[in-house]
């Protein structure tokens, strides 16, 4: 779609260049959503894949995802053997329901800040516990944990000028052994549920949920629960207003797929914890 209240196009071509922000700005990663509606607000765009980052960086310390890295980047990624937890990427990412042309434009920052519920890079950075780093427009940084980052529908924690730089998945999260499960109401649909399990070498067990809330969230466990427990984890810790509701599933629909598969994940990764 033609943006056509969009007067200005600024490409930099680093830090440096970044325009003051005022209103009537925004940022262009892929341009999946921002192009597919009008934007009536908006008068310049601020290009930031002129900025040339590196789409990944993978260290001892684990990897680091620049916020303009696509879709199609990640999943060809090849990590290093011993991260066990290397298919979760290529699961999040076919979560993304979108053609090779999406794939090869959709930015992992931007399904971060859309900040929809079923954004499937929310929830793959959510459970392997990334940090977001933020630039602000007085050349300061900051970080935030991806729970704290994604709001709600729509919402993120970015102030007025602030730019999503990089995610970086700790090395630790990258070992652990982890669980996928996924629902929606038709096979090519919006995810209605998406939940990830993992387990630390010392027996911890994390479940992450996502797309049946308003906003990610994780629950730990210092060993596997019994079911009954899980089950009243998840009662207390997400209260009924936080269950999303839209047209790809209602809010009860929503809050028993998060139990069941939240049991499934548990059972997955039990090794013969008691039931």
């Amino acid at each position: 779609m033609d943006l056509n209240t969009i007067e200005t196009v600024i490409r930099p071509r680093d830090r440096a260049d970044l325009p003051d922000w005022r209103d009537g700005d925004v940022c262009l990663a892929g341009g999946t959503w921002l192009f597919s509606e009008p934007q009536p607000g908006k008068r310049r765009l601020v290009d930031l894949t002129a900025l040339g980052w590196a789409p990944d960086a993978i260290t001892a310390e684990g990897l680091t995802l620049a916020a303009t890295c696509t879709i199609a980047e990640l999943d060809r990624l090849e990590l290093p053997p011993d991260w066990i937890a290397a298919p979760l990427v290529g699961q999040c990412c076919r979560a993304l329901l979108g053609s090779f042309k999406v794939w090869n434009v959709a930015t992992v920052g931007g399904n971060l800040c859309m900040a929809l519920p079923a954004g499937p890079m929310i929830a793959l950075a959510a459970a392997l516990e990334a940090i977001c780093t933020i630039w602000a427009p007085d050349g300061s940084e900051r970080r935030l944990p991806v729970t704290e980052f994604v709001l709600g529908p729509q919402q993120n924690a970015l102030r007025p000028g602030e730019i999503l730089r990089s995610l970086t998945f700790p090395a630790s999260a990258l070992t652990r052994r982890t669980v996928f499960r996924r629902i929606s109401l038709s096979p090519n649909g919006r995810s209605g549920a998406l939940l990830i399990g993992t387990r630390d070498s010392a027996g911890a067990l994390t479940i992450t949920v996502t797309a049946s809330i308003r906003r990610p969230l994780r629950l730990g466990f210092a060993a596997v629960p019994r079911r009954d427990a899980l089950e009243r984890a998840l009662a207390e810790t997400i209260p009924d207003e936080l269950y999303y509701d839209d047209v790809h599933g209602a809010p009860d629909w929503r809050r028993h797929m998060t139990q069941h598969l939240a049991g499934e994940i548990r059972d997955a990764l039990a090794d013969g914890a008691p039931a």
